[in-house]
This record gives C-alpha cells, structure tokens and sequence, in this order.
C-alpha cells in the first residue's frame, strides 16, 4: 500500500489560491467594494490624523494587512494570490489581531488604575511600565504569528486552491490542506486561549472593580465623568471581542474538514473586526482626548488656509 505521503508528490502541489469572496453574489461585490473602500479611507485618515498622539499605528497596519488585497480582487477578473503572498497576508493580520488583544486589556487596567486609583495614576502608569507593555505586545503578537504561520505554510496543499473567503483567513487555508491538521487546530486553540479568553477575563475582571467604584460616587456629574472615561474603551472591546468569538469559539471539527462552506454571513461578519472596529476607534475612543480634538482642529485649520 502506497503510504499517503507518497501520494500527494505525485500530484501537482499549489503554488497560489484562487479568494472566491463573493463571486457568486455579483450583485453584492459592487456594493461590499465601495462601502469596505470608504470605511478603509475613513480609517486611514482618522487613524492617521491622530498617529502622534494615540497608538493608532496598529489599527493601520491591521487594515493594511488585508484590506487594499480585499479591494484589489474585486477589480481584478483573476482573483488569485502566491502561496507566499497568502502566507505574508496571514502573518500580518494574525500578528495584528493578537496585539490589538493585548492592548485592549491593557486599557482596561489604564482605566481601572484611573477610576480605581486615580492619585497613583501618574506613579503607576509612567512610561517606565507602558513602554514595554506596549512593546511586548508587539513581539508577542509577531512570535505567535511566526509560529501559527509557520505551521499552516508547512502543510501540503495539493488538492482544491480555492479559499472560501476574501482574503487568505488561516481557518479557511487550512480547510485546503492535505494532511492532519491537528496540531494547527490545538496550536490555535492554546494561541485563542492567551490573546482571546486571557485579555478578556483581565478586561471582564478589571471592570468588576471599575463599575462598582463608579457606582460609590455620590455625585451624578461625577458618575458621569467616570463612567465617560472608560465607556469609549468599553464599546470598542465589545464590538471587537465579539465578533472574533462570535466567529473563532465556536469551532467545530467540521470546520476544518471541508464539508461546510463559509456562508455569506459569516464573511459579512468577519468585516467587523477587520475593518469596522479600526474604522470606529477614532470616533469612540480617541477623539474624547484633548490632543486628539486640538490635533484635528490644526488639521481642519490648514485645509481651509489650502482651500483658500
């Protein structure tokens, strides 16, 4: 008996995929490109007006991993990309979306050391301790895509290309591969665990102590101030922690065996968290800042000076 491995270097192996999106649905492509290319325009110029003073840098890149190829394949007739190409897009959307994770639970603490502890919110929060938060983050998100990638790239693909989703989204590759996958599914599963379920138990646990301290405040105004300054925070990491549950927990094993297709919700849906929540963090986080609105102001002030 032929051992299966032997098998697959008898046939020809992939050398790119073929991202169906929506080609099935023509109706709907037109409609999905001109609304995704105004959110990414939103994103870049909301996100790039406030660079210097928040950290508005990730959601760029996290977009940039994978939008301008989303919208590139709805005007190209051959909706195809390398094996290598796949490999670099997935790597940086993985590693964006891990530290965007980690971030979000370090705001949480930003904001319960602000209501909680609001005298040692200076001492607490210097630069000594976000600083290489922030750049921990970063290494953290890049060494568990290398390793995640790393192993789906591995992988012989020797059968069916085409990725059933508009950008090269690792559950949807490794639905193509020709071989075991189990250790990419329990690799994945200890990686959902430490950026997934870990900065949301931080985030659900530092907010235990957050709301019941604003809730002590005797004054109205007070409350309301309070409650003002992590409510932005709050949205963010409900509309971005929601969606990616709502689409990575609930894995089944047919998921990965083929035998169901990604449906057309379930694409619509994952726009949310690559390019909603990105697009929405200028509005309900960043322009509550003070530097943010004067920022704007001085941006707004010399395009009428242009104008003119």
């Amino acid at each position: 008996m032929t051992h299966p491995s032997l098998l697959w270097t008898n046939q020809s192996s992939v050398t790119e995929f073929v991202l169906l999106g929506l080609s099935g649905y023509p109706e709907l492509e037109a409609i999905y490109f001109l609304l995704v290319l105004f959110m990414y325009l939103v994103i870049l110029l909301g996100n790039g007006v406030i660079i210097i003073v928040n950290l508005s840098f990730l959601d760029i890149c996290y977009t940039s991993s994978s939008i301008p190829l989303f919208l590139s394949r709805f005007l190209a007739s051959k909706k195809t990309i390398s094996f290598s190409g796949c490999g670099v897009q997935m790597f940086l959307s993985f590693a964006m979306g891990a530290t965007e994770c980690v971030l979000l639970s370090m705001m949480a603490f930003d904001c319960y050391v602000a209501i909680c502890n609001p005298l040692r919110y200076p001492v607490i929060m210097s630069k000594n301790l976000y600083v290489p938060v922030a750049a921990g983050s970063w290494i953290a998100g890049g060494v568990n895509s290398v390793l995640q990638i790393s192993l789906a790239m591995q992988l012989p693909f020797c059968g069916d290309n085409v990725i059933n989703h508009f950008t090269c989204e690792i559950l949807s590759v490794l639905k193509l591969a020709c071989a075991d996958i189990s250790i990419n599914v329990i690799s994945m599963v200890v990686a959902n665990t430490i950026f997934l379920l870990v900065p949301l138990l931080f985030i659900f646990v530092s907010y235990v102590f957050i709301l019941p301290t604003i809730l002590r405040i005797p004054s109205a105004e007070g409350r309301h101030k309070a409650f003002s300054t992590c409510s932005a925070h709050l949205t963010v990491v409900i509309i971005f922690y929601g969606t990616i549950l709502f689409t990575y927990a609930k894995l089944k094993a047919k998921d990965f065996s083929g035998a169901d297709k990604v449906q057309v919700t379930g694409k619509i849906i994952s726009l949310f968290y690559g390019v909603v929540t990105p697009m929405l963090n200028p509005l309900i986080y960043s322009l509550r800042n003070k530097d943010v609105k004067a920022a704007l102001k001085n941006v707004l002030l010399l395009y009428k000076l242009t104008i003119k």
